[in-house]
């Protein structure tokens, strides 16, 4: 699967990706809005390890963010499962070069749309850091509404904060089964 925008590809990630992740995904401000399974430092064995599980899920899509035919960022839809199995998360980052340009609004377009459009959901969401006013802004660009704030449901780098919960809604009129 691969979708042309207007300022970016999105791609499968491949192993021949590793050295531009790794340069990429070096970023303490990049990291600093993660959950702790992406480290800082970001080495290449970090990179080799993640691209190994990654182009081997068989139940998520991530997809490599490209520009100017380098990958310089990730996009994903995670499926929930159990009670929540109509429901899905996006996960994303971009390098910090790339910021302010669209290119993730574009992406999380892009991928809420194919996420309602092929798979079995009707609720999409992305949990944000308090402090990432820019992904905010990048949810709001992409048509997302701030369902709720969970106080303190954070602990990272030894700091409590809140989290901001945007969702989509794709309204069905049947659910599958």
């Amino acid at each position: 699967m691969e979708f042309q925008l207007r300022k970016c590809t999105l791609r499968p990630w491949t192993i021949d990706d590793a050295e531009s992740l790794a340069r990429h995904a070096n970023n303490e401000n990049i990291s600093g809005s993660l959950r702790d399974d992406f480290p800082h430092p970001y080495t290449i064995g970090h990179a080799r390890e993640w691209l190994n599980n990654v182009i081997n899920d068989e139940q998520n899509i991530v997809l490599a963010i490209e520009v100017d035919g380098e990958a310089v960022g990730s996009i994903g839809v995670f499926l929930y499962s159990n009670i929540y199995c109509k429901s899905a998360e996006i996960r994303y980052w971009l390098s910090e070069p790339y910021w302010g340009q669209g290119i993730t609004s574009g992406a999380v377009k892009a991928v809420t749309k194919y996420a309602f459009n092929t798979l079995d959901i009707v609720r999409v969401q992305v949990c944000v850091f308090a402090n990432n006013i820019r992904s905010m802004k990048v949810l709001r660009n992409a048509g997302y509404h701030l369902e709720a704030i969970r106080r303190n449901a954070i602990f990272k780098n030894n700091e409590l904060q809140d989290e901001h919960l945007y969702v989509m809604l794709h309204e069905k009129k049947e659910v599958s089964e």
